[in-house]
Formats: C-alpha cells, structure tokens, sequence
C-alpha cells in the first residue's frame, strides 16, 4: 500500500506494532521526549481504545542529522493502544494548553506469559515529565505507534538532552 504523503521519495512513515514487553521497549525509545497536550489523550471505552496524538522527537534520525549537520526533526504520531479496560492517571493536567512530555512507556503483566506467546492482561504506565502518570488496564497488550505527517524541524533546533 503506498502512501500519497511520502511518494516523492521521502522516507516512508514509521508504523510499528508492540505485542510484548520487548517490543514495547523500541516504542517507549521512541517516544521518549514526546510533548502533547491534555486535550491530546483519548480514551474510548466503548472500543476499548486509548490514544495519544503527540509531537515525537525522530530519534532515529538522531545521529544521521548529527553527523551530516542537519537540523533536528520531529513528527506527529498516534500512539494507540488496543484492549484497555481501565484508565486511571496521577498528576496530570487534562487541559489543551498545560504541555506534558513523555518519558517511558513500561508494562507489567498479570501472569508471566508462555514464551512466544503474546503478552496476556496486564498494567502499562506512561509516565510523564513532573512526576505525572498514566495507568492502563490492558486485557493483552498491543500498542500501535503510526506516524501521520511528514518531519518537520524541531522548533528548539536540539536534540533532547537528559545529561545531568
């Protein structure tokens, strides 16, 4: 299926799929430094659907753009995860103009899976910039992360920085 967005030769949008814990690690790499709004989480309980619209850092361009000298970019995404049962949050701000940052992404499950198996129910935890939380209730685990636009240039023209 191509994508009329990216037909010119650009690279082509990332669209990845988590179904355990190893595969959720890459994602959480990859949103880390992610900025997004209140208003930019949804919950649907009647899909069983939890989503986030962010602004990602292209931390796999990174060391190309270091080492050729460009600028730094950055993408929206959809991050969406399937199978939600419940949602509870500590700390965060659920207004359009209060900008909350994305650390990581962890999953705990309820029971160790069999190995090769998908990941059964469990917990994941989007945990946030200012000691803000994000608790989901996940019958399995399957997380979507779908860029939807093209790059842009990061508006600090800088990598994140978490050096101390």
């Amino acid at each position: 299926m191509s994508d009329a967005r990216f037909e010119d030769g650009a690279e082509a949008p990332l669209r990845l799929l988590a179904r355990d814990a190893e595969d959720l690690k890459v994602i959480s790499a990859l949103v880390q430094d992610a900025v997004l709004t209140g208003a930019d989480l949804r919950y649907n309980r009647a899909r069983r659907r939890f989503s986030l619209l962010l602004n990602r850092f292209r931390w796999e361009d990174e060391g190309r753009a270091r080492a050729s000298g460009r600028r730094f970019e950055r993408v929206r995404a959809v991050l969406d995860f399937s199978d939600v049962t419940a949602v509870a949050h500590q700390g965060l701000a659920r207004d359009a103009e209060t900008v909350l940052s994305l650390l990581s992404i962890d999953y705990t499950p309820a029971a160790e899976p069999e190995p090769g198996a998908p990941a059964g129910p469990g917990r994941v935890v989007l945990t946030f910039a200012g000691d803000g939380a994000l608790a989901l209730s996940v019958e399995c685990l399957e997380v979507e992360l779908s860029d939807v636009t093209r790059p842009y240039l990061a508006p600090s023209h800088h990598a994140p920085d978490h050096q101390a």
